[in-house]
Parts: structure tokens; C-alpha cells; sequence
């Protein structure tokens, strides 16, 4: 059974989605509730999926003073998978530990590998609301055959990375992410396997790719992520030749 592990910063303003406001007619708020929405979309996907799920939250003094609300992170991001699954005791919570991300991101998966004996373990980005059960259902599988399994976004960036031994993280997600998590696999000598190609929301531009593809699914008949869907019609943005517009 595959580990899930989300981490996850707690929605607030400014400190998630930075730069999607200077890009995009959404502003602060509306950004931070597209990550939230983006975020229990991956933590359903995760927990209705044949692996579990572990959000892992940054500790408090590592939020920045500007967004610091007297309020636990942990708290925060509780209060939204809360809200997001039907049994709440799906998901286990655990605090971050490294000074950056590559270090955090090693030792939650080198101490569930090792210490707690898990077989494999999936780093998801909860920006990546397209990344379905199925999705991760397949990816486990893939992991059955190879030591690491990666999900390419735009721009050389991951939006999954799945590894059934650990690699050297050090400067592993030093960009572009997908060719360098795979050097450093293959300095392990590791196999490396590839999911499908899915869109992780940063930016104005991302936001311009998820968009079609979430309402061409939608009018199908599709399975869509149902909180990041019915956010972003509750937004009324939608794309132009001009690029992203209000109803």
C-alpha cells in the first residue's frame, strides 16, 4: 500500500498561490481558496485510493511572520480535509522537517521507507487537481515494477514523484525537477517509470490550461475534481483570445 504524502502549506492568503493574483484576475482571497479546493481534491483522491494518506504541514515558525494568524497550521489544513472527507480519520497528520524542500520533502519519505517499513511511498502536489484516484491507483502499480515512478507538468516541474527506495534528496527538485529526480534515480541505479503528463496550477497560465480541459470534462459527462470544478464556476473566469476573463 502506497503512502500519500501531501505537503501542504495552510491556506492563507499570500503565503499559497503567491504569484497567481499578479497573473490572473483572482485576487489574494480567491487564490487561496482555489488551493484549498485544489487541496481536498488530492486528499480525496488519496484517501478513496488503494494507498493512504499523510498531509504533512510546515511548522509554525517556519510560516512568515507576514502570515502568521495566531492560528496552528496544522489546524488550518485540518479544518479543509476535515470538510473535504467523509471520515475525516483518513488522513494523518505529521509536521515537516528540513530546512528546504528537497530536505523535507527526503526525510518524510526516507523515514517511511525505512523506519516504518512502508513499501512505497507518493510525494503529490496538491496543485494538481487533475491527479485522480485512478491515477495514483495506477501509479502504485507502476511502482510495483520500478523503484521510482515521477508525474511531469509544465516546464520540466513534477506534480508526482513516487519511489520505492530512496535516492539522494539533496538538490534533487533543483529545476528542471523531472530530469533531475530521474539523474538522481539513475545514480542509485534505479528504474524509472513516467505517469501521464498533468497541469499543475501556479499561475495565470496554468490556470489558463487547467480551465478548458476541467470544463470539456465536465460537459462530457466526465470525472472531474468536484472541488476545484465547482470553485472555479463559482469564479465565473473563463478563457478568451485575450486570455482569462470575468463573466
Amino acid at each position: 500500500m502506497t503512502v500519500h504524502v501531501l505537503l501542504a502549506d495552510p491556506p492563507r492568503d499570500g503565503l499559497v498561490l503567491p504569484d497567481l493574483p499578479e497573473t490572473s484576475p483572482l485576487t489574494e482571497s480567491e487564490a487561496t481558496g482555489l488551493y484549498e479546493a485544489m487541496l481536498k481534491d488530492a486528499c480525496v483522491a488519496a484517501a478513496t485510493s488503494g494507498g493512504s494518506l499523510l498531509v504533512n504541514y510546515p511548522p509554525a515558525e517556519d510560516i512568515p511572520p507576514e502570515h502568521e494568524t495566531g492560528r496552528p497550521p496544522e489546524a488550518d489544513l485540518r479544518a479543509a480535509v476535515t470538510d473535504a472527507l467523509e471520515d475525516p480519520e483518513d488522513a494523518r497528520f505529521e509536521v515537516q522537517v528540513g530546512s528546504s524542500y528537497d530536505a523535507r520533502v527526503g526525510n518524510t519519505v526516507t523515514h517511511l521507507l525505512r523506519d516504518e517499513d512502508h513499501a512505497t511511498v507518493a510525494v503529490v502536489d496538491p496543485r494538481a487537481p487533475l491527479l485522480a484516484r485512478k491515477d495514483l491507483d495506477s501509479a502504485a502499480m507502476k511502482l510495483r515494477r520500478r523503484d521510482v515512478v515521477l508525474g511531469p507538468s509544465d516546464r520540466g516541474r513534477v506534480h508526482y514523484a513516487g519511489f520505492a527506495d530512496t535516492i539522494d534528496f539533496a538538490g534533487a527538485y533543483t529545476t528542471p525537477e523531472l530530469d533531475t529526480i530521474t539523474a538522481h534515480a539513475r545514480d542509485a541505479d534505479h528504474d524509472v517509470d513516467f505517469l501521464s503528463h498533468q497541469p499543475l496550477v501556479r499561475t495565470g497560465t496554468d490556470l489558463e490550461t487547467l480551465l478548458p480541459v476541467l470544463n470539456a470534462r465536465r460537459r462530457a459527462g466526465r470525472i472531474v475534481p468536484a472541488h476545484t470544478t465547482q470553485y472555479v464556476a463559482e469564479l465565473g473566469v473563463h478563457l478568451t483570445d485575450d486570455g482569462l476573463q470575468r463573466a
